[in-house]
């Protein structure tokens, strides 16, 4: 049977509701060669993780989707391979968690405006000392009786379309590219099909992105198909994943069946051994 990997999964260290030490052992239930955890600015659930992914003897990649802008609207790029032992890169991600809490009290005001009464401790102790999202505040609203579940939160209050514009702090695309190179690491768009147009995705080939995520549950086989022929014309990595939120509990779960060939990892490592070799890994 081909290696394959799950390189998209979202743990309690962010919005995710597996323990890292769950997802790898799904992983490996999966039959799964490789796997990254990658919640939303913080790579704390690497280490958590890597215990047991060594008695498996499962490959657990370092990652991080981190959070930017491009223009008005927030981009979200995925990094692998990067050096886990630096204070640069931890310092940055340190600012992101900052901006993420502002942006949640600015999102937790557009929904008081729609008459919902929730307030920001609330959002805070459900996501209970992990990177707080807009996942959490779902979570609140649903037990607060306003929706019957999570993803009704998102249709009826927290969509960008239902949010509109939000003020936030976060980096530009660019800037974030520039700091995954400079700690060794492959920077990769993460599930355009539902968020850029062709002319913004040019400007991420043009800032120097690495890679594009081509399997995604939001990607249908023509999105697939699209962004495949996108990474084969400009030389770009292919990675894909489940974008796994899900606990033990749901009924069912994407983390090991949105899945991509191993070959492709393979490249990426390759790519992120000679990018440390030239660059100088700011510590």
């Amino acid at each position: 049977m081909p290696s394959k990997a799950d390189l998209h999964i979202h743990t309690s260290f962010s919005d995710g509701r597996l323990s890292p030490q769950d997802a790898v052992e799904i992983a490996n239930e999966k039959k799964l060669s490789a796997l990254s955890i990658t919640d939303h600015d913080t790579y704390k659930g690497y280490f958590e993780a890597k215990k047991v992914a060594d008695e498996l003897e499962i490959e657990l990649i370092p990652g991080v989707e981190i959070t930017s802008t491009l223009g008005d609207k927030e981009a979200h790029i995925l990094a692998y391979y990067f050096e886990t032992d630096t204070s640069y890169l931890e310092d940055f991600l340190k600012s992101q968690r900052n901006a993420r809490k502002s942006r949640i009290k600015g999102i937790i005001k557009k929904v008081q405006k729609a008459g919902v009464n929730v307030e920001y401790d609330e959002v805070w102790a459900e996501a209970n000392g992990a990177n707080i999202g807009r996942p959490h505040l779902a979570r609140v609203l649903t037990q607060k009786g306003y929706v019957s579940s999570p993803k009704e939160a998102f249709i009826r209050y927290l969509s960008n379309q239902k949010l509109g514009s939000i003020e936030n702090t976060y980096p530009d695309y660019r800037e974030v590219i520039r700091i995954v190179k400079n700690v060794g690491g492959a920077c990769i768009v993460a599930h355009p099909g539902r968020m850029y147009s062709s002319e913004e995705m040019k400007l991420f080939i043009e800032a120097g992105i690495d890679g594009i995520e081509c399997i995604h549950p939001s990607h249908n086989y023509k999105l697939q198909k699209k962004y495949t022929e996108l990474c084969s014309e400009n030389g770009l990595l292919m990675t894909g994943g489940s974008d796994t939120h899900e606990g033990k509990d749901a009924g069912y779960m994407n983390l090991g069946v949105v899945t991509i060939a191993y070959k492709h990892i393979e490249k990426m490592k390759k790519m992120t051994h000679q990018r440390k070799n030239i660059v100088e890994i700011k510590k």
